[in-house]
């Protein structure tokens, strides 16, 4: 049965077999309501002067592919000093790699996880533009959980992330949440040991 070709796919050439199949797969991934979203919330953090992308895949990725607006981005969500101190616009391919790959760093020493973040030829080469879109989720989400001013736009964008309340608790209460974790694993603290025996001993049969 032949595959359809996929009209997003024109500018990247002819791929075949098990490679078009799986950038199929990756392509089918991106989600253009998310990019919406997304869209929505660069601006409103960013201001108008980023402006806005053409609707679309690869709109999206012409918007970011330089890394400006993506440094823009993750340096408003910083009071005070900001983690990118050179945001220059080139035309030069290593610089754009560059300007990308110093947002990655920055948005993984916010908070983003490595599992949650995409490679810089994900977004310049239009690799896996799915990727990005959950990078800038995950951006997204850390940024509503911190709750520390910087975050502009609707708050319902993103799902807070769990956050660890350890200091919340008191030395008692964790002590007795241990215990209950404790017997939760089947421990047999407290219980007696008569009748078992070590592995490879013969069973003590008592009168």
């Amino acid at each position: 049965m032949a595959q359809q070709q996929n009209p997003g796919m024109a500018n990247k050439g002819p791929s075949y077999g098990l490679s078009r199949e799986v950038q199929g797969k990756i392509d089918r991934k991106y989600d253009p309501e998310l990019e919406e979203r997304l869209v929505q919330w660069i601006v409103a953090q960013c201001g108008a002067g980023v402006g806005r992308p053409e609707p679309g895949k690869l709109g999206f990725q012409t918007w970011l592919k330089d890394g400006c607006v993506l440094s823009e981005l993750i340096n408003t969500l910083h009071n005070g000093e900001k983690p990118i101190k050179k945001i220059q616009s080139s035309g030069m391919a290593f610089k754009q790699m560059e300007q990308v790959s110093q947002f990655l760093n920055a948005a993984e020493a916010y908070g983003v996880t490595k599992t949650d973040m995409f490679q810089t030829v994900d977004l310049w080469e239009g690799k896996d533009l799915a990727a990005v879109q959950r990078t800038l989720v995950a951006l997204g989400s850390i940024a509503v959980t911190k709750n520390d001013g910087t975050y502009s736009g609707d708050p319902n964008w993103f799902f807070k992330k769990a956050q660890e309340n350890r200091r919340d608790f008191s030395d008692d209460q964790m002590k007795e949440g241990k215990n209950v974790i404790g017997l939760q694993m089947g421990s047999n603290k407290g219980a007696t040991q008569s009748g078992m025996t070590g592995y490879g001993r013969p069973r003590q049969i008592m009168s």
